[in-house]
């Protein structure tokens, strides 16, 4: 009897009729997630939890054709070389880690990528099916977990991160939910956006990741693109594109910030050179020279051979200045 008891208080609330609820709009989604336990409440609610934990911890084996592209675009570069690289390296030691995904939110049975993006394309190629782990995530747990993962890696350039934030800025994210994602405070989000910002997209992706610059050297780019001498969007991915798409990104971040210089080059060539003479001592020896330069003439007294006569024209250039005043009748 107390077996019977037992069983009735497990089986309790599993066999409660639901309470009566609103019935699902035309195309509502009503598909139950496999994921989620079906019962609440109760003996069989702890279990159903702790199997679907066990289940969200768990790795299994999905066909790469069933994973489509999710969340939002944190790589500006697709390198053939770094891809046929990570496939050699997959089909020779296997996928050694998972990559995330969640079901996909409007076509049952597919799944859309969190991260490990570059492992799902190498094992569509080589055939094999991807090792993943699988959660039932929103849009704003997406992007959250996909940034977060980002700023784990250390081979995400700086246009990238800022890249990444400028996206979830543009879908209303607050810059409480920027910062969590890529791990950063205010002021770094506050300094990549106003980069971001300054530099059309279209160009920023026609030269791609380029790895090796920083944020000074784009402030720097941004300047040339507003100056006198800059390009309009258009001009200056033709410019990026004279360096070739087999080229580096960095190479194609140098070749613009060099097309963009070109002109004040051009003019610092064509301006006269400075011309120098010599200055003598009262016995003729050589103590300096003196360069005269479109705007300005220096004198150059170097230490050891002005024997401490450039600190006496210093402290007395007021006097030989009233002479010369004096000379001229002023």
């Amino acid at each position: 009897m107390a077996r019977k008891n037992l069983l009735k208080g497990l089986m309790e609330e599993a066999t409660r009729p639901p309470a009566p609820s609103e019935p699902p709009e035309a195309g509502e989604d009503t598909r139950v997630d496999p994921a989620r336990p079906r019962y609440k409440g109760g003996a069989i609610g702890a279990v159903s939890q702790s199997i679907a934990e066990l289940k969200s911890r768990s790795v299994i084996e999905i066909d790469p054709h069933q994973i489509d592209a999710g969340g939002l675009t944190d790589r500006l570069d697709d390198d053939d070389g770094d891809h046929q690289a990570l496939v050699e390296s997959i089909r020779e030691s296997g996928q050694q880690v998972p990559v995330l995904v969640r079901p996909h939110p409007g076509d049952e049975g597919r799944y859309q990528i969190v991260y490990g993006r570059r492992r799902v394309l190498a094992l569509r190629d080589i055939g094999q099916p991807v090792k993943a782990l699988v959660r039932d995530l929103d849009d704003r747990e997406l992007v959250l977990a996909q940034g977060q993962e980002n700023a784990a890696r250390k081979d995400l350039s700086f246009i990238e991160k800022a890249n990444f934030a400028r996206q979830m800025r543009d879908l209303e994210y607050d810059r409480k939910a920027i910062c969590a994602a890529l791990h950063v405070d205010k002021t770094v989000i506050s300094r990549m956006l106003s980069v971001i910002d300054r530099i059309p997209i279209d160009v920023i992706e026609a030269i791609g990741a380029a790895p090796s610059v920083g944020r000074d050297r784009w402030i720097a780019l941004a300047e040339l693109l507003d100056g006198e001498n800059g390009a309009t969007p258009d001009e200056a991915v033709a410019l990026v594109n004279l360096s070739g798409p087999a080229d580096s990104s960095d190479k194609r971040f140098e070749a613009l910030i060099k097309a963009l210089t070109l002109p004040r080059r051009r003019a610092q060539e064509d301006r006269p050179k400075p011309e120098k003479s010599k200055l003598r001592g009262a016995d003729g020896t050589p103590i300096g020279h003196a360069t005269h330069k479109e705007n300005a003439t220096v004198l150059t007294l170097p230490h050891d051979t002005a024997d401490g006569f450039d600190k006496w024209l210093i402290d007395h250039l007021s006097e030989i200045h009233r002479d010369w005043l004096d000379r001229r009748g002023e």
